[in-house]
């Protein structure tokens, strides 16, 4: 594993409102990732995991503070900068899927590479290859309606790893699927993490789901209650 941060945050905050109404959300986050880490983020309601998370997927902007995305000081980039951040390094998981509904799950995971104005040949060998990774070879015709909930969310992570990503963020990914569906999908970010070397970022608040990363950190009240690594 690369001794070089992949993520740095340092006196992190997000603040939401003005005066009276001001909600500080994040109070001031340091944090350190480094590349090829599998890490969990748990949390009470309200707690700022998923502000965290959405400041770290560049779908949000900090308050205040230092987020440094290999090197990169997204805190000064713009809008449009930002997006080619998302397009081009990070993929995004999401508990309701977010496939497009007329859409063939080739099509669906074709989008992303829409946007780099990728070929329609490339295009579709590439999501071939994404379906065929994440065990849907047989289904890149079918339409969301025609798959289960787990067929949907291996949809939905082909789409999030067919632009090759250097990081996942996944936001309960199994919230909505039973137990051995669940435990199939995080077999699926596993290997991703393992054989791919994609860091993962992950929130859940599911106990089982989290004793699959390797380090495990808990938010509570804007800031970093606690952080660990376990073998």
């Amino acid at each position: 594993m690369s001794e070089a941060p992949l993520i740095e945050l340092k006196g992190l905050t997000k603040t939401y409102g003005l005066g009276d109404a001001a909600f500080q959300a994040l109070k001031g986050i340091d944090l350190t990732i480094r590349k090829g880490e599998f890490v969990v983020i748990m949390g009470p309601s309200g707690s700022g995991k998923l502000t965290l998370m959405n400041v770290l997927g560049c779908l949000d902007t900090p308050t205040s503070g230092h987020y440094l995305y290999e090197g990169i000081a997204v805190e000064t980039l713009d809008a449009d900068q930002r997006s080619l951040l998302r397009r081009y390094a990070l993929g995004f998981i999401f508990q309701g899927f977010n496939l497009l509904a007329r859409t063939s799950a080739l099509e669906n995971v074709e989008l992303p590479l829409l946007y780099r104005g990728m070929s329609r040949k490339d295009r579709h060998e590439k999501a071939t290859a994404a379906l065929t990774a994440v065990g849907l070879p047989t289904k890149l015709d079918s339409t969301p309606g025609e798959l289960s909930g787990g067929q949907q969310q291996r949809v939905a992570i082909a789409r999030a790893i067919v632009t090759e990503p250097s990081t996942l963020f996944a936001d309960e990914p199994t919230g909505n699927l039973d137990s051995v569906t669940t435990r199939d999908i995080i077999e699926i970010l596993t290997r991703l993490n393992v054989d791919r070397g994609i860091t993962v970022l992950m929130v859940t608040h599911d106990d089982n789901v989290a004793a699959c990363a390797k380090r495990r950190m808990v938010i509570k009240d804007g800031l970093v209650e606690s952080d660990s690594t376990s073998p």
